[in-house]
């Protein structure tokens, strides 16, 4: 099932690689690259706040 990119609710605390819109909205907004983003969703998960705690961390 496709993500719906108007939605925001729970999208805004849960990362999806899967999906292109989201990678390149969550690129943007913690100023990193795809690479770091994936990396980052590798080490700790795909909830939003732990992946900006662990970008601060780095």
């Amino acid at each position: 099932m496709k993500d719906d990119p108007k939605k925001t609710g729970l999208d805004r605390k849960l990362i999806s690689l899967n999906e292109p819109h989201e990678v390149r909205s969550w690129t943007e907004s913690l100023g990193v690259t795809e690479k770091e983003l994936q990396s980052a969703v590798a080490q700790v998960g795909n909830s939003a706040e732990k992946v900006r705690e662990f970008l601060k961390r780095k």
